[in-house]
């Protein structure tokens, strides 16, 4: 090396010591317990533990549960937690209060709103749209939801789906952001398409809640689902949300309708009166001990602006891009996220040549990714926990294994 020349990885690390000393998210890393000597890049699939949620579980268990038994329906508020979170989650998605309900799971929560949407649809169409390239289960999900409503299922590029759009499209079924290649689809463009035709659309919302900008009242969305347990972290088989637009509540017809969804729930009559606003979403008795670490998990967010966190999350996958193009051999890895922000979530998907056995040896390093099959290697950005030396020391790692 010659006396000119400087080492591309000094730079990057004094670059990213740098942008961590100005990061003004970076003490919120502090809210969160995370194992010492590990990068963790997978909070897209499961983000990592809130430091208040182990002393909440032991409260809910010992107390709550073990003293107060049946009175903390009342007492603890177990009762009201699905409207109560719902509303701690509101602000996240971009909705007003009133609208969102915590409880089941996201393929639950669905399957309603895919049944519920056909019946709020004009009647006499005969397609529900949904995103080629959609999570499995959610196809799964439209396949029953459409052969329970008499719709057809259209795959669509969500890229091209307003071209599909017509007057037979009664639901149209997206994803926010792609769950393989983190490619961010358009929100309010797509909403727009939909309401344009009259389809009634439903975004899940998986892999944007938590990470960026949402919009859900702005854009005029109807309904939504998302989980809790990636970038809300809310832990494993955390319960999931269902968003009812305030405009639709009256209206919606749940395809399940519990008795935790009655109007009146404990006077147990034979004849199903649905209760006023999103509360209608619930269906049977909520799962309270994941519910109630969601609720202390969500105090993470406390005072944080979603709007800061979609921006530290494009700088830290602009950054980890630039170390992976200066760290790994040129051709051995291909970025299939886009390069456009304005199409970008949260993660990065780098296609590579044995990528199952590549995020093993990462994992085995102390870098947690994750591997989506059949060549893909994963890397989840959660700004509240992750900084700029994590981004680079995943990158570094990386090239090391690449030789």
């Amino acid at each position: 090396m010659s006396e000119t020349s400087t080492d591309p990885g000094t730079d990057l690390r004094d670059r990213a010591a740098a942008l961590d000393a100005t990061d003004e998210l970076a003490k919120l890393r502090e809210r969160f317990t995370l194992p010492d000597g590990v990068v963790y890049l997978d909070g897209n699939s499961l983000g990592a533990l809130p430091a208040g949620v182990a002393a909440t579980t032991a409260d809910v268990v010992a107390r709550q549960w073990g003293e107060l038994l049946i009175r903390s329906w009342d007492e603890s508020g177990w009762w009201t937690a699905p409207e109560r979170i719902g509303d701690k989650i509101a602000p996240l998605v971009g909705a007003a209060p009133g609208q969102v309900v915590v409880g089941d799971s996201t393929s639950v929560n669905l399957f309603k709103a895919l049944v519920g949407g056909a019946r709020l649809a004009a009647p006499g169409r005969t397609k529900l749209l949904v995103d080629s390239a959609t999570f499995p289960t959610d196809g799964y999900i439209a396949q029953s939801a459409a052969r329970l409503a008499g719709l057809t299922v259209v795959p669509v590029d969500p890229s091209r789906a307003a071209e599909a759009m017509d007057a037979d499209t009664a639901v149209v079924l997206l994803n926010h952001v792609d769950y393989r290649s983190g490619r961010l689809h358009d929100l309010p463009a797509l909403t727009a398409a939909a309401r344009a035709v009259g389809a009634v659309v439903v975004w899940d919302l998986c892999h944007s809640a938590g990470a960026l900008p949402v919009g859900l009242d702005e854009h005029d969305v109807d309904l939504a689902v998302g989980c809790t347990y990636k970038y809300l972290n809310g832990g494993p088989g955390a319960p999931a949300y269902l968003y009812i637009a305030a405009r639709h509540q009256d209206a919606f017809d749940s395809p399940l309708p519990g008795w935790n969804g009655h109007a009146d729930p404990f006077a147990m009559t034979p004849d199903y009166e649905a209760a006023r606003g999103a509360t209608r979403g619930r269906v049977g008795t909520p799962d309270i001990l994941s519910m109630l670490a969601l609720e202390s998990a969500l105090d993470a967010w406390d005072g944080v602006a979603v709007e800061a966190v979609r921006a530290k999350s494009l700088a830290l996958t602009d950054f980890f891009l630039e170390c992976v193009a200066a760290y790994v051999p040129h051709g051995l890895v291909e970025s299939v996220t886009p390069a456009e922000h304005e199409h970008r979530g949260s993660q990065v998907s780098l296609r590579c040549a044995n990528a199952r056995e590549v995020m093993g040896e990462l994992i085995a390093r102390g870098v947690i990714g994750d591997f989506r099959a059949p060549d893909v290697l994963r890397f989840g950005f959660t700004p509240l926990y992750v900084g700029f030396a994590d981004a680079e020391r995943a990158a570094r790692t990386l090239g090391h294994i690449f030789g």
